[in-house]
């Protein structure tokens, strides 16, 4: 691929960021009056407002150019298609064939799959189902009540951050609980109030080797066989979903318990899967199929809708202008739905672990910036935490918004306040206040004008700060599952557009594999002197100050 920042898009894109840098929204507005109109997206009742960006037609066809020149449809269409676009492990990226809904042949590679997944959705279903309905009894032939995900990464922030969001959706006398943390606490704290004859619990890995997760399980094993007599009982309790049967089959899992994960789903794009089983679980399989079926039109609106009108593509390029051009750095992702309030957390781990890279696909370090750093929270939370460097702070943070028209649970008046809050919050981001403004309301308040010159800097906006805006009518189940798609194809083109593998994620790897040398060391207790000196002087500080009880 030519690189980058020598395609004519680029370049055209370079000179164009110097004549409308400093032009502020205001006067785009001032300028078009129909700029919300041109400037938002339909899909379903998923409304995108992206005219509070700092663009013009000339920027947002010079975008498009670029996403035609990056060959976006054609990764696009190999992506589809099931073939080996994660090069490095040598995988297709068939996370999108897990929710397709059309009675159609479906591959990875060479491999036929669409029999497997519908397979292994009717076993999960079933599960699923049997636990819903109490027909599934621990050892002491007591319904389950409780249900413990034992995972980390993809498989705990999606059935988490899905759980959380669906939580209208849930039956509330039956709890799922999640586990992620090494630290004893998370178990810990888990495990205090659960009744092991009630308690069922699901080892999410897909390689069924990482420590964190192999650690929480065996303490869960350990404390179920405190309560159990044998462990031939075990099966009433504990579930696996993995790709690798046979260590789960050597820790305890009966064969029957395990469900699959393929090699063609990265962890992070995994709750469409049997992943996903403590969603099922919660929300039923009915919602569940709801949210297949909201994210499979979010892929039919991706595959099909022109550049223009594709909102995933607008999004992502939109990305690209602030990070590369404006050299934004951050994105801050803002839900104004309580229930949304793991959303940022699962996009953080979908956006950095898949485009925070510096290698491109052809193995040579880039010259340009790639993936944002993302953070985020509830809306309303956020205005009185960090929403003051959004408005006030020399760094630009684009922020999307989002927000439901109506809550399951609707209170009119809290409802209205919510809503004031979102479009009163991206107003004031993009106009700002300016100086003669605050003047005359200082003015107005009666202040003297050796006051007004004291405090009029500080009350000062400058605006131009820009928002995407997300409304839906209500958080369904059809409606999470495409946002969560929109924005998984969102961070899928800038991947094609920076010419990065948005699918591996060696970055993790090492960290892994240094602790298990540690962990090695600090088992046998010994000083150590091999690493750098502040490692060795940790760690050998630990080693004499760690409590006797430790070993």
């Amino acid at each position: 691929m030519t690189l980058l920042t020598d395609l004519s898009a680029w370049q055209q894109l370079d000179a164009h960021f110097e004549g409308i840098k400093n032009v502020h929204m205001r006067d785009l507005f001032d300028q078009n009056p129909q700029r919300f109109e041109q400037f938002s997206l339909s899909l379903n009742d998923i409304l995108f407002d992206f005219s509070k960006n700092r663009i013009t037609d000339e920027t947002l066809g010079l975008l498009l150019k670029l996403a035609e020149q990056a060959d976006v449809t054609g990764w696009r269409d190999k992506m589809f298609a099931g073939e080996l676009i994660n090069h490095t492990e040598q995988r297709a990226v068939q996370h999108v064939a897990l929710r397709n809904r059309r009675n159609e042949p479906l591959y990875a590679g060479d491999e036929r799959i669409d029999q497997e997944i519908k397979s292994e959705l009717a076993r999960v279903k079933a599960l699923a189902e049997s636990i819903r309905t109490r027909h599934w009894r621990g050892h002491s032939d007591q319904p389950i009540t409780d249900v413990v995900n034992i995972g980390i990464g993809g498989s705990h922030l999606g059935p988490l951050m899905v759980t959380e969001a669906l939580r209208p959706y849930s039956i509330h006398d039956l709890k799922i609980h999640f586990v992620s943390n090494i630290d004893e606490n998370h178990i810990n704290n888990t495990l205090e109030t659960l009744n092991a004859d009630t308690t069922l619990f699901i080892i999410a890995s897909k390689s069924f080797r990482t420590q964190d997760t192999l650690f929480n399980a065996q303490t869960a094993k350990k404390w179920l066989m405190e309560k159990l007599d044998s462990e031939q009982l075990l099966h009433r309790h504990l579930v696996a979903v993995t790709s690798n049967v046979e260590a789960a089959v050597e820790f305890g899992v009966a064969h029957e318990n395990i469900f699959k994960m393929w090699d063609w789903v990265g962890g992070r794009y995994s709750l469409w899967s049997a992943i996903g089983l403590p969603i099922v679980i919660a929300i039923g399989s009915e919602n569940f199929d709801m949210l297949l079926e909201g994210a499979y039109e979010a892929d039919e609106h991706f595959k099909s809708a022109p550049l223009e009108q594709n909102i995933p593509v607008i999004m992502a390029l939109l990305g690209v202008w602030y990070n590369n051009f404006f050299g934004a750095e951050s994105i801050a992702v803002l839900p104004y739905d309580q229930n949304m309030h793991r959303f940022p957390a699962y996009l953080q781990q979908a956006d950095m672990e898949s485009n925070g890279k510096g290698v491109d696909r052809e193995g040579k370090p880039v010259d340009y910036q790639t993936g944002p750093v993302l953070f985020g929270e509830i809306g309303i939370a956020s205005q009185h935490a960090f929403y003051q460097l959004l408005h006030q702070g020399t760094k630009l943070v684009p922020a999307d918004m989002l927000a439901p028209i109506s809550n399951y649970h609707c209170i009119a008046n809290h409802h209205r306040a919510l809503m004031s809050n979102i479009f009163a919050q991206a107003e004031a981001l993009m106009k700002g206040k300016n100086e003669a403004e605050v003047r005359a309301e200082l003015e107005q308040q009666g202040m003297d004008e050796q006051s007004i010159a004291r405090l009029l800097p500080y009350k000062v906006f400058p605006g131009n700060r820009p928002t995407n805006t997300f409304l839906f009518y209500t958080l369904d189940p059809k409606t999470l599952g495409s946002l969560i798609a929109l924005y998984e194809h969102k961070i899928f083109v800038q991947g094609v557009i920076w010419n990065l593998n948005s699918f591996d994620q060696w970055g993790v790897e090492l960290g892994k594999v240094l602790a298990s040398h540690i962990l090695e060391e600090i088992n046998q207790g010994n000083p150590v002197s091999e690493h750098d000196s502040s490692t060795n002087g940790l760690i050998n500080y630990y080693l004499e100050r760690k409590p006797k009880k430790l070993g």
